[in-house]
């Protein structure tokens, strides 16, 4: 599961990427960012002076901060948090719970009670240490199915889901939990897999997922199915927040129109970008992000820029 996301409740934004459109505030537009990008000087001038929200991109995640049962390292996003609160900017927690980036043993467990437990415990710490500081969960196959996984194994299906949102839900009553998965603007299959979900896990109980994160690592040329993408994760009833976004190329093009199809959609609310410079980005001989190796912004930032 790619992440529960809990909103701070903050204020004080910087000008930053995507501000407006048609009066309408895109207010949570962020970029990855942790201590090793938070000390490169340029990558920081231009988190400060370009976005207003911030997400991690490991330092939240389960072998990062417990890598031993109940022994928790804080460091990295404590780091994250506390640079976002001093910068007045929001932070997007992620990921909780996921089946990858997992501790050895946390994917040895068998015992349902017992992973119950473990995964209450290490969302409440996390939700519980940022509480009304940071937002919270890739659950699917791609045919539709739930990906076979430790979660998934253990509790026979996808009542995990249930337990992860209800642990975070309970941590922290005021965020608002988001649950995440990518290629949902190319497999629809997929798409609809996640909508019955949320609609099942919200049918049982007073609203445990308040909105639907969709990753999107596009490549040039491969944005058709963006707008149709968001529009049907909308009609869940919910939030849409597109939590990564890379493409391959930046093209000007490609960008505008997953921003405008973002700006189109009344329940699109954010876009983060999947980091600051291609410098370091996970796909950097793509060149995907929009500010080149050398820190210098990329005809699809003023592409962007030009929509506000």
């Amino acid at each position: 599961m790619a992440g529960l996301f809990l909103r701070a409740r903050n204020s004080g934004y910087s000008h930053y990427i995507f501000a407006s459109h048609t009066n309408r505030i895109s207010l949570l537009q962020g970029a990855f960012a942790d201590s090793n990008t938070l000390n490169i000087a340029q990558n920081n001038n231009i988190l400060k002076e370009e976005f207003g929200a911030v997400a991690p991109e490991n330092s939240m995640k389960w072998d990062a901060t417990e890598p031993s049962r109940g022994k928790y390292n804080f460091g990295g996003p404590d780091t994250l948090v506390n640079w976002a609160v001093s910068n007045g900017k929001l932070i997007r927690g992620r990921s909780f719970v996921w089946h990858s980036q997992l501790p050895s043993w946390v994917s040895s467990i068998g015992d349902k009670d017992t992973l119950t437990i473990v995964i209450q415990d290490h969302i409440n710490a996390l939700a519980g240490r940022y509480k009304s500081r940071i937002y919270c969960t890739e659950i699917f196959n791609e045919d539709g199915s739930i990906r076979q996984s430790i979660f998934s194994s253990v509790f026979s299906g996808d009542s995990f889901v249930n337990v992860a949102f209800q642990a975070a839900r309970a941590a922290d009553p005021s965020a608002i939990l988001y649950i995440n998965d990518y290629n949902l603007d190319s497999n629809n299959i997929k798409l609809q897999g996640l909508v019955r979900l949320v609609q099942k896990v919200n049918g049982e109980e007073t609203r445990l997922i308040d909105g639907i994160g969709t990753q999107m690592h596009l490549d040039q040329g491969g944005t058709n199915g963006v707008s149709a993408a968001i529009d049907a994760l909308a009609a869940a009833g919910l939030d849409v927040a597109i939590t990564e976004l890379d493409i391959g190329g930046a093209s000007p093009t490609d960008y505008t129109a997953v921003v405008r199809a973002c700006l189109d959609q009344p329940r699109c609310i954010s876009i983060t970008s999947a980091g600051v410079s291609d410098v370091s980005s996970w796909r950097v001989t793509r060149s995907p992000l929009l500010w080149d190796i050398q820190y210098k912004p990329k005809p699809a930032y003023t592409a962007i820029i030009n929509l506000a």
